[in-house]
């Protein structure tokens, strides 16, 4: 089991062995780093200094997104490479990404990404790009008619249409754990509230371990490893200067993004709806349902506060409002309409170099899509060179201004520092499982070690044990065996769709104890992710390893105090302990509700 009551036997396990890959940083990048890895034999330690994806890997806009949008910057390849990755992880992860198609409505304004030609151009790249050639998926316009009856509530003026094409809803802190268990089960020693304060090295200059400390008691433990990764995500620049034997030139210019919650009825939207902001800055906004409430966002603001804790301000929420209230005018939606709300920092990369993901900064006209588009069928018919659709796609690039934000580029990078330290940054979540495997071949040359890399494409993540291809007849499968078992059909349903293939493992505690002030499933749930999920703290279930405090906010409130409760039972908390685990939650609330903000 991954449990925190086996923690100290963990950090024991990093004190007394070398490993191969130390892996700084425990978000999405270090947890894919890790499961592959650890399946592909290595010893692995990964260390996070919060929770586990308690940084960026929470706070994204909880989609495993195709970045149509990237489209508008040309990044193509990045495109390409996003689709082809996101096809991948709902193989190995069937039960975390769902298919959700989004509308994207076409206004008449100045400043517009795309126009009615353009998106239907930029939409037949999309599923070109991503082998969608019918079927359901494939992509189709709509009329302002047809939009407006699908959503009533959105601004009719200057509506001219729109189209709708594929993309995935996501649970990201739950993709994180996911990776992390499998990699565990697979033998690393991942180990989160463990700050590395020190990198040191061997008598050749190399690097050769850390120095941590134990955030929960202070104390400072050394672990040796032959090789150490960077995955810190916005966090990579200050890792890095705890390397003294490196060059600590800047190489990160992260941005806030910024997510509202509102309750369902309040903004009713029937799936994903995607749109230009109508400030002519060059951003997009998301619009999106989930458990019956929707949330919206996103900004993109440089950011250089404190990293460990991004805060939603009022400017942000004076932003969102305004253009959610401009767009769907009969809401009219206020801070005291705000049920929860999340702010995270993106990895972004200052320079644009160095990309495998072949990314580039650059914007094309709606003659040159269609150029890429023919040049592109003519390759794939063998009727056109790859280095022709290149020429045809370098011939079209124009430059974007670089002073904005939103078009940093959102690749990834990775640099081997002079005293052999790797550095695995950017990317976006979308691409962790192809960034991971990058990394890895290059670790595996490094280590000079006869090692056979598993095929991280047909590895499935835990839970993802079942035949992707039949998602919900598998997941419904699975809550029919938790009806079975006497749940009601809603906590079977839930517990299917959160934990997939391990809602076996959840079903099997349902003879042990169930929590005063929660339901059968609610105890059992909590229990699993006290077993085997490395729950330290009420905010860590609440947060991250379920969804209680950001999209069932009404539940969160009348079982938050038993959540507390039943954890001091389990880990027989004493008094002062279990007062700071509620003091801090309480405080987490408030923050995530915007407390300070409706005062």
């Amino acid at each position: 089991m991954f449990s925190f009551i086996d923690r100290n036997k963990e950090i024991e396990k990093l004190k007394s062995k070398k490993f191969d890959l130390l892996i700084i940083g425990g978000g999405i990048t270090g947890a894919g780093v890790a499961l592959q890895a650890a399946a592909s034999g290595l010893s692995v330690a990964l260390l996070e200094m919060q929770d586990f994806a308690e940084g960026t890997s929470s706070r994204s806009t909880k989609l495993v997104h195709g970045g149509l949008r990237y489209l508008k910057t040309f990044d193509v390849e990045v495109v390409a490479d996003t689709v082809g990755e996101r096809a991948k992880i709902q193989g190995i992860a069937p039960h975390i990404p769902k298919a959700d198609p989004m509308i994207l409505p076409i206004f008449d304004e100045p400043g517009s990404t795309f126009n009615l030609f353009s998106i239907k151009v930029a939409m037949d790249l999309y599923d070109h790009l991503a082998g969608i050639t019918g079927g359901k998926y494939a992509n189709y316009m709509l009329s302002k008619e047809e939009i407006l009856k699908r959503e009533p509530q959105l601004e009719s003026k200057g509506l001219l249409g729109g189209g709708v094409y594929l993309d995935y809803r996501n649970n990201d802190a739950r993709l994180v754990i996911e990776n992390i268990k499998k990699a565990v089960e697979d033998g690393a020693v991942a180990v989160s509230r463990l700050k590395v304060e020190e990198i040191f090295h061997n008598d050749d200059g190399k690097v050769a371990g850390v120095k941590a400390k134990n955030l929960l008691n202070d104390e400072s433990i050394t672990i040796n490893s032959q090789l150490i990764i960077n995955t810190a995500g916005p966090w990579s620049d200050i890792v890095k200067q705890l390397d003294k034997e490196i060059d600590h030139k800047p190489h990160m210019r992260p941005t806030k993004g910024v997510h509202l919650v509102v309750d369902g009825e309040k903004l009713k939207v029937p799936q994903p709806t995607y749109f230009d902001t109508g400030e002519q800055d060059g951003r997009m906004i998301f619009v999106i349902p989930r458990e019956n409430k929707t949330y919206f966002g996103t900004t993109d603001t440089d950011y250089q506060g404190d990293f460990d804790n991004p805060r939603v301000e009022q400017s942000d929420v004076d932003y969102l409002l305004k253009i959610v209230n401009r767009r769907y005018p009969d809401a009219k939606l206020s801070v005291n309409d705000i049920e929860a709300a999340w702010a995270g920092l993106r990895p972004l990369i200052s320079e644009a170099g160095g990309d495998y993901n072949g990314t580039t900064k650059e914007k094309i006209s709606d003659e040159n899509f269609e150029k890429i588009i023919n040049a592109a069928e003519d390759y794939s018919k063998g009727n056109q060179s790859r280095a022709a659709v290149e020429k045809t796609i370098t011939g079209a690039a124009k430059e974007e201004p670089k002073d904005n934000p939103s078009a940093v580029s959102r690749g990834s990078d990775l640099t081997i520092a002079e005293d052999g330290l790797l550095i695995l940054s950017g990317g976006k979540l979308t691409d962790y499982r192809l960034m991971a495997s990058e990394a890895m071949k290059k670790i595996i040359d490094l280590l000079d070690q006869k090692v056979e890399l598993i095929d991280s494409a047909k590895y499935p993540i835990s839970g993802g044990d079942f035949d992707a291809k039949n998602v919900d007849e598998e997941l419904e499968k699975f809550a029919k065996a938790g009806e079975d078992q006497g749940l009601s059909k809603e906590d079977a349903k839930y517990i299917a769709d959160l934990y997939g293939s391990n809602a076996e493992k959840v079903f099997a505690l349902k003879d042990e104890k169930v929590f005063d002030g929660l339901s059968q499933g609610e105890s059992m749930s909590l229990l699993y992710a006290l077993q085997a999920e490395m729950v330290v703290t009420p905010v860590d279930y609440l947060l991250r390893r379920s969804n209680y405090m950001l999209f069932i906010s009404h539940r969160l409130m009348e079982i938050k105090d038993a959540v507390v409760e039943a954890m001091a039972e389990y880990f027989d908390w004493d008094q002062a302990t279990k007062e700071t685990y509620q003091s801090d939650l309480e405080n987490q609330i408030r923050i995530t509700q915007l407390a300070d903000l409706k005062e």
